[in-house]
């Protein structure tokens, strides 16, 4: 009797652990970190209009369809991806090309988070709906499964997609597309081959395995820092051309200054003293700015 209680008991935690890892799989697919930044992006275009009604629900229904809608596309974009993860040293372990979570679940999963969060949006406001939609499109259908294997430019796309997120919360808020709400989505889009690029710099040799085209490999490592420091610049001035246009408060726009400042910097260091440290170092300061800026961006409601 003991024997078979305590044979039970590890089956019973056999399977907890199992449940585990597979739940563990399925957030591995939405990209956390990467869903999170673009959700913060969306609320900050969002407060950045003022908007009379910017309460607690207000911010909980674009989080919340935002972050269906973002995890979604990038479920599926790991879905398609799935035979490229596995040829690179640095994907390989993922849930799909390690065969942790199976293809056909991965896929229903994505399209289920795609259409809640299309869903939600679509209740929320039609124009917002409509943005969010446009982003899943451009990253789903143009950037992954028509032009990033065909070619190194469909970071623009993929760009565009991540812009998609802070115009629709723009859009919310004022009620329609505005040239600051452009702005700040062509800040986002030019931040993308600072975040992207440094990053097919350091794994090189894994996107030349699967045979994705990308900028180092089809013009070779000088042009790419080239286009690194001017899309920083452009970034730059572009969320700075934002923050002037609603009015951003002066201590605000002072650390904005500063973290741009930081950015260019990190870029032209790049350029002049080019390193693998340094281009790694600006990878993961971009993060930082992109998040630092959207915060600052954020505060203006409060």
């Amino acid at each position: 009797m003991t024997s078979k209680l305590a044979t039970d008991s590890t089956k019973e935690l056999g399977r907890l652990s199992e449940f585990k890892l597979r739940l563990r799989g399925y957030w591995s697919l939405t990209k956390g970190l990467q869903t999170a930044l673009l959700l913060i992006t969306g609320l900050a275009g969002y407060a950045s209009s003022r908007c009379p009604v910017m309460n607690l629900p207000a911010f909980l229904g674009i989080a919340g369809s935002l972050f269906f809608a973002i995890s979604g596309s990038t479920v599926l974009n790991m879905w398609f991806d799935r035979d490229i993860d596995a040829k690179m040293d640095r994907t390989c372990w993922r849930p799909l090309p390690s065969g942790r979570i199976k293809p056909n679940e991965a896929l229903i999963f994505g399209l289920v988070m795609s259409a809640l969060g299309i869903g939600w949006a679509l209740a929320i406001d039609i124009l917002y709906g409509l943005i969010v939609i446009a982003g899943l499109v451009f990253d789903v259908l143009v950037y992954t499964v028509w032009l990033k294997r065909r070619t190194p430019w469909s970071i623009v796309w993929g760009g565009l997609a991540g812009g998609m997120p802070i115009l629709a919360g723009r859009a919310l808020g004022m009620g329609h597309i505005d040239w600051f709400g452009i702005s700040m989505m062509f800040a986002v889009l030019f931040w993308i081959p600072t975040h992207i690029l440094t990053f097919n710099m350091r794994y090189f040799e894994d996107y030349k395995k699967a045979g994705v085209p990308t900028f180092p490999s089809s013009y070779g490592y000088s042009m790419t820092r080239r286009t690194v420091a001017l899309s920083s610049l452009l970034a730059a001035l572009a969320i700075g051309f934002s923050a002037v246009g609603i009015g951003m408060a002066i201590g605000a726009m002072r650390l904005l200054i500063i973290l741009s400042g930081g950015l260019l910097a990190l870029a032209l260091g790049s350029l002049l003293r080019p390193s693998e440290r340094l281009d790694f170092g600006l990878f993961k300061y971009a993060s930082l700015y992109m998040l630092g800026s959207m915060l600052l961006l954020v505060s203006e409601a409060f």
